[in-house]
């Protein structure tokens, strides 16, 4: 693992306590972008993790994109965008799961995704997983395959990796609290 990065990444981003209620200790990541060599720097570590192993990125809104995008322009392969329901144009397929209080659902436009495609499954934090679960159902109901999950940030007491483990994907943070 890339120490110096880890050390400039956990003096970058900031830990507001009690937001967006009391107990949680929120990890903002917007400083990150202050900074265009450690943004680069993160794009490249995400990048070496899944370089010749993937064959699309799937971002999931919004933070997703912050990295995804540029993760898939390194690795010159595709970026797909997975969206909140309602965004999308048709033809679109969606998932819907479970969150604490209620459920939401999130769609693909159908047709950008292509079978067998190798995907890499991309968001800013790993928390309880939902959210990636959800987007990996997607992929494999387009047809894709579920080779790997990244993130930024890892919250390993809300167990996420857990839930991603019956995909069968690498799974990769590069800070983890």
């Amino acid at each position: 693992m890339n120490q110096p990065l880890i050390q400039n990444l956990k003096q970058t981003i900031e830990t507001i306590p009690d937001f967006p209620e009391t107990g949680i200790q929120f990890r903002d990541i917007t400083p990150i972008f202050l900074k265009p060599e450690l943004y680069k720097d993160v794009i490249r570590e995400l990048a070496t993790f899944s370089r010749g192993k993937i064959d699309a990125v799937c971002g999931i809104e919004s933070r997703g994109y912050l990295f995804g995008i540029a993760i898939a322009m390194e690795l010159n392969v595709p970026f797909i965008l997975i969206r909140k329901k309602g965004k999308l144009p048709p033809p679109f397929v969606g998932q819907k799961y479970d969150l604490e209080y209620g459920s939401a659902e999130i769609e693909m436009r159908t047709g950008q995704l292509l079978e067998g495609q190798r995907v890499l499954i991309h968001d800013d934090l790993l928390a309880t997983g939902g959210t990636t679960e959800a987007a990996a159902k997607l992929v494999l109901k387009q047809g894709g395959i579920v080779s790997q999950f990244s993130f930024l940030i890892g919250l390993e007491e809300l167990k996420g990796k857990e839930r991603l483990k019956p995909f069968g994907a690498e799974t990769f943070e590069i800070l983890t609290y």
